[in-house]
């Protein structure tokens, strides 16, 4: 499908550099592998947080620090745009 997506001046330019040097003749490749990219860190984020949130209540006995160490652990693996 075609569409009209506008982006800064500097963020275009990268592209075509990127795109030229994969030995593209435009861009819509790279701007859909940066898509499905992006989706696909969505999906593996509300996967980890489903995660973290069914082991609600289970350090009840716990000590905190380790609880709190171990959710910023979680939190650590989590690259989000």
């Amino acid at each position: 499908m075609r569409t009209t997506v506008e982006i800064p001046d500097d963020l275009r330019a990268e592209l075509a550099a990127l795109a030229a040097k994969r030995g593209l003749r435009g861009y819509s490749a790279l701007v859909t592998e940066a898509i499905q990219c992006y989706l696909q860190q969505l999906k593996e984020h509300e996967r980890n947080k489903a995660k973290v949130l069914a082991l609600r209540g289970i350090w009840a006995d716990e000590d905190p620090k380790k609880i709190e160490e171990a959710i910023e652990s979680a939190w650590a693996g989590w690259d989000l745009p």
